[in-house]
């Protein structure tokens, strides 16, 4: 895809928390260098483990030129979740105030969620790209009603749980 973006804007985008923030998901943890963190958080009220990419790393970093990073399925598939497959991300200049920015996601299994996660993944990195090219475009993305659905599907969630019974007055004066 190509960015309406300086080849030092796009690489910000991709290596500090404010860029990060401003396509890809409401939070994040990043730490740009060799095994440092690249945490996406897509809701960061869950709890730990469930955020997104909770554990994620930088692999490599080669200043404006590519970067790569682990990556997991998503919460609903739990075996391809698991395991790790890899994104490297190229970028390029274009012309003085353009960038192309290549994304290729390997280190996939074989069948049964995988097969899913490469589903999903084919589809999710297409709004991943076209929301950096959005905040390009037109500024970064407002995370404000995203977060509040995730919050009223969490409300929604916990008011559909049975409630904890209550103590019976034989255990109750224990």
């Amino acid at each position: 895809m190509i960015i309406k973006a300086t080849l030092d804007q796009a690489w910000q985008s991709w290596t500090t928390r404010e860029g990060i923030t401003s396509f890809f998901a409401p939070d994040a943890r990043i730490e740009a260098r060799v095994g440092g963190a690249f945490q996406i958080y897509i809701d960061p009220g869950a709890e730990p483990g469930m955020r997104g990419a909770d554990d994620m790393r930088f692999m490599a970093l080669q200043p404006k030129k590519m970067l790569s990073f682990d990556w997991n399925a998503p919460p609903s598939l739990p075996e391809a979740r698991a395991q790790r497959s890899f994104v490297v991300v190229r970028f390029e200049p274009v012309d003085a105030e353009h960038t192309r920015v290549r994304l290729h996601h390997t280190g996939w299994g074989d069948g049964g969620e995988w097969d899913k996660a490469y589903t999903y993944f084919d589809r999710a990195w297409g709004f991943v790209l076209g929301n950096l090219k959005t905040r390009f475009d037109s500024g970064p993305r407002d995370w404000s009603e995203w977060l509040a659905q995730l919050e009223r599907a969490r409300a929604a969630q916990a008011a559909a749980r049975p409630a904890a019974p209550a103590a019976s007055a034989a255990t109750a004066g224990r």
